[in-house]
């Protein structure tokens, strides 16, 4: 099942590959004649460094659009506290310690230093 944010991103995908074809094609095919006389440098000038441009900015797009696409919907902020929650109370057990007294034998026991006067 895709979530919201998938879908989202996979319509930004979709859109800015879409507008990004259209527009190269409308740029360098519906925008001029194909007759070799034609070109104008000026139109070069400006159409090469724009079309670069938007290009980036539409793969930008397009990048953003994929990662939203392909990137899981995180946990429910309910499932977090609760596993949160979970995660106390099992420190809380662990914390408590058991009621053992500890007596040391006389071989634990480590001898005492002389003292130098």
């Amino acid at each position: 099942m895709v979530s919201k944010d998938q879908s989202i991103g996979g319509i930004i995908f979709v859109i800015c590959v879409i507008v990004g074809i259209l527009y190269t094609v409308g740029l360098f095919y519906y925008g001029y004649s194909m007759h070799p006389g034609d070109w104008h440098i000026g139109f070069i000038l400006v159409a090469i460094p724009v079309f670069l441009a938007f290009i980036a900015i539409m793969g930008i797009g397009a990048w953003i659009g994929w990662t939203m696409a392909t990137t899981p919907p995180p946990k429910p902020i309910e499932e977090i506290t609760s596993e949160i929650e979970e995660k106390k109370e099992e420190e809380k057990k662990e914390e408590a310690p058991p009621a053992e007294t500890t007596e040391e034998t006389p071989e634990e026991k480590k001898p005492e230093r002389k003292k130098k006067s």
